[in-house]
């Protein structure tokens, strides 16, 4: 049950709260009173689970799937060491932790009977917690995605633009902009993390979505951003359909939503890239971004052990 402050009570609970030093719960309020400062500390590192926090914030907790988000916090002789987050059926999203802690928590959730499809986190840690839930569970792993941070420095434009311009999305672009998150969620092959639909009208009406369209006014490419938080915006998702592939639409309008990104005055721009694409990598190296961390995905299997 949703007793409207963001605790499901009828949820697990956690017999054992200070186990190995992790702190769960399901309060989102409570989990930024406690890991906030931590979070903004390193926003660029952090991107991930500082957007996806203040859009349950903002959007409510259900608009990542009908399960209650979960969060959990590291915490030793008063000082925050790592955060996690995980709105399910979606995989865990955890901040940078040593083998150890990795355990700790893989034990903790493992006791408490949590079924995971997966984990997202700089490399060694996805790897290190992927190894320790095969051991906790016997479920095994399988890398899934390999993923790179890039900051953005010195703005460049990628050579001559195509025929064309930007304009921001709006209401009657609605129906193409789920066609396309569709599309995007499907080319990542993580699966779809959003409702399109409601994904499409919290972008429309944040001016969330730069189309670059050609002359004759046919939308070709997409490319959005994210909340500003903590000084930090992330360009995502960039998306052109294949048959529009290769004339630099995509380039375009990530060149646009990066310059207005700039302009608003965040500190830092930011965006992911699938390192399995050399095209995109390539793309937004010479737009001007530069690389911070490695991500890596793993998958579970479901058939777990006991």
């Amino acid at each position: 049950m949703d007793t409207g402050t963001g605790v499901d009570t009828e949820a697990d609970t956690d017999p054992h709260p200070g186990t190995g030093g992790w702190h769960l719960t399901h309060d989102l309020d409570e989990f930024l009173t406690r890991a906030g400062d931590f979070l903004r500390s390193r926003p660029a590192l952090h991107t991930v689970p500082l957007t996806v926090t203040e859009t349950l914030r903002t959007r409510g907790r259900c608009v990542y799937g009908d399960g209650a988000p979960e969060f959990g916090v590291l915490e030793r002789a008063g000082e925050v060491r790592a955060a996690f987050f995980r709105t399910p059926p979606h995989w865990l999203n955890l901040t940078a932790v040593t083998p150890e802690d990795a355990d700790a928590l893989a034990a903790r959730l493992a006791a408490l009977g949590r079924r995971l499809p997966g984990v997202n986190a700089e490399c060694d840690t996805a790897a290190a917690f992927a190894e320790a839930w095969q051991r906790h569970t016997g479920a095994p792993a399988v890398l899934r995605q390999r993923q790179r941070l890039y900051r953005l420095g010195t703005l460049t434009e990628p050579g001559p633009l195509p025929p064309g311009g930007p304009r921001i999305a709006v209401e009657a672009d609605r129906a193409l902009l789920r066609r396309w998150h569709d599309e995007f969620s499907a080319s990542v092959g993580l699966g779809t993390v959003r409702d399109s639909a409601e994904w499409a009208d919290a972008r429309i009406a944040g001016g969330g979505i730069t189309l670059w369209e050609t002359p004759d006014g046919t939308p070709v490419a997409m490319a959005g951003t994210g909340p500003q938080v903590a000084g930090q915006v992330r360009v995502a998702p960039v998306y052109t359909p294949p048959h529009l592939r290769g004339r630099g639409y995509a380039g375009a309008a990530t060149t646009e939503v990066s310059r207005a990104a700039l302009a608003s005055g965040v500190d830092e721009v930011l965006l992911f890239t699938d390192l399995d694409n050399p095209t995109s990598n390539g793309l937004y190296q010479r737009i001007g971004y530069r690389p911070v961390a490695d991500f890596d995905v793993h998958g579970f299997t479901e058939e777990e052990a006991g």
